[in-house]
């Protein structure tokens, strides 16, 4: 059934793309957008959020509609998002029309990143659907980063997950205070780890089939503000929003209150895609309201003048407190842990499970913390520049091999004994 609710979607929009690029005027090819954009939202409403909404009608009416609780065909959030990028850029005139409905088919449904993104645009791959080229440099890279997406998500962010379920199933009132930041702690590096893991993986398999992705993510935890952070993170989907939606609505050209209500309505919209839950849209207005704020005061008046380790301390700290909302079951929870957090409900300061946690994973919140900031990076490539004689390269890149088939190695054994576990952003 969900296969052909994609089939459904790549030949409908395949339609719109042709309609905008044969409508004589102006007024027909906004109409055809008008209704694309309603397509889309409309079959994304009625699998992700239907039932959210009547739940909540029932709730406030006191009634009792019954829905049917649909199942959420899987990269639902993401195929939507490309194919109405597609029929955009069509209506902007910044990508040519496909006429091949197996090519643009082969775009929507491209598998490595399906499921989970990146978000890729159109005019990104464009080219690339018919002329690609093969080369085994770049088969070779993209095995490599297909190796370090898996070492990411099963040996970091699986381990780490362990410790966030144990933590996050035990009422916050429990918990002590190290406890309750330990957790957090972990859950930032976890869900970093397994999305920009997943990123990665799709981003080797791409290569290994002659295409170039674009990178989701830049070293988001090195961020000196929220706003940064958000340049950073997930950029696919960040910039998905401010091309389609913040300057749809006219962006930061219309004065300071028309680019707060803008900003606000990318953030609930942003906090609602990911799904349908009061925890995500207040995650939404959380991030959105620390922007707006950056922008109006922090950002030029106490940001860019701090000591740069303050800086960063409060971006870490503000995005860690999202955090809690992303990941609680509802918000009455996440309300109870940051009180937990901030030792204000009675809780001890640290116990028996916080030095337990802490004995069993402090090696992976280490290598966790070392391999989310560019650290690693610029020592490799320090020493790339460092060995100008060829045999010294050769030798820095057989070693690369070994090492990369020992993490490979490495995961291979823990899938073999570990159960199942899905990548985070397989649920939006």
């Amino acid at each position: 059934m969900y296969v052909v609710i994609m089939l459904i979607s790549i030949f409908c929009n395949y339609l719109f793309g042709l309609l905008i690029h044969n409508s004589s005027t102006k007024t027909k090819r906004k109409l055809v957008l008008i209704i694309t954009v309603m397509f889309n939202i409309g079959m994304l409403g009625v699998f992700k959020y239907s039932a959210f909404i009547v739940n909540n009608f029932n709730n406030i009416f006191n009634i009792d509609i019954v829905i049917s609780n649909l199942r959420l065909p899987l990269g639902i959030s993401f195929f939507t998002f490309q194919a109405l990028s597609y029929v955009i850029d069509v209506y902007r005139n910044d990508s040519k029309v496909q006429k091949n409905l197996f090519s643009l088919a082969l775009y929507i449904s491209l598998f490595p990143q399906l499921v989970a993104g990146p978000i890729v645009r159109y005019q990104t791959v464009a080219e690339q659907i018919d002329n690609r080229e093969y080369k085994i440099e770049k088969f070779g890279q993209g095995v490599y980063r297909l190796i370090l997406g898996l070492f990411k998500k099963v040996i970091i962010a699986n381990t780490l997950g362990g410790v966030v379920d144990s933590v996050f199933y035990i009422n916050p009132s429990n918990i002590a205070t190290a406890t309750a930041w330990l957790a957090i702690i972990c859950y930032s590096l976890q869900i970093f780890f397994d999305f920009s893991g997943y990123s990665d993986m799709a981003i080797g398999l791409g290569k290994m089939f002659g295409f170039d992705f674009l990178e989701n993510f830049n070293y988001p935890y090195i961020s000196r503000s929220v706003s940064e952070f958000w340049r950073r993170w997930h950029i696919s989907l960040g910039t998905w929003f401010k091309d389609y939606v913040y300057i749809s609505l006219g962006g930061s050209r219309n004065g300071r209150i028309r680019t707060y209500i803008n900003l606000s309505i990318v953030w609930f919209l942003t906090g609602f895609w990911h799904g349908a839950s009061w925890n995500f849209i207040a995650w939404g207005a959380y991030f959105g309201a620390l922007i707006i704020l950056e922008k109006l005061f922090l950002q030029e008046k106490i940001l860019s003048k701090v000591f740069s380790p303050i800086a960063h301390l409060y971006s870490i700290l503000a995005v860690m407190g999202g955090w809690v909302l992303f990941r609680a079951d509802n918000l009455w929870y996440a309300y109870d842990f940051v009180k937990t957090m901030f030792a204000i409900n009675n809780t001890a300061l640290y116990d028996s499970q916080t030095l337990m946690y802490l004995n069993d994973n402090w090696l992976i919140i280490l290598i966790g913390s070392i391999l989310s900031t560019p650290i690693v990076k610029c020592i490799i490539k320090w020493i790339r520049n460092k060995n100008e004689n060829i045999f010294e390269k050769n030798f820095v890149y057989a070693l690369s091999g070994i090492i990369t088939s020992f993490l490979f190695i490495l995961v291979i054994i823990n899938l073999v004994n570990s159960t199942y576990n899905p990548f985070l952003y397989f649920r939006f």
